[in-house]
């Protein structure tokens, strides 16, 4: 299994950009804009465009079809064990906003950055 990212910012400042840049192919397969807005050290807030031809992710809250808004803690529980998603939403930890189908996709979003950063 590929090494988990130190925090949401070296996930989404680093190893996301890198392979939607790599793969842009994967992203249009999800298809989708996320916003994630992630409290606490390590967190901040990041727009990925799945939809945009290249993909992007950027840095900033921005128009999304889902946001997904959830604790630092949460959100690196949630990268480690992708049943604790759904966990994290049912206990009210994991807030989400907009298409509730495209949280369903985050996992393929995420995997496309761990396959990634094992290759890199």
């Amino acid at each position: 299994m590929p090494s988990l990212p130190k925090n949401a910012q070296e996930l989404f400042n680093e190893q996301v950009p890198a392979a939607l840049k790599q793969h842009p192919e994967k992203a249009k397969e999800v298809n989708a804009i996320y916003c994630f807005k992630i409290e606490g050290e390590g967190g901040g807030e990041w727009t990925a465009d799945l939809t945009a031809d290249p993909p992007t992710c950027i840095p900033e809250a921005g128009e999304a079809q889902c946001t997904i808004e959830l604790t630092h803690e949460d959100f690196m529980s949630m990268l480690s064990d992708p049943q604790a998603g759904m966990q994290l939403y049912f206990q009210g930890k994991l807030k989400v906003t907009g298409d509730p189908m495209l949280a369903t996709k985050l996992q393929e979003f995420f995997k496309i950055a761990a396959d990634e950063a094992a290759a890199g």
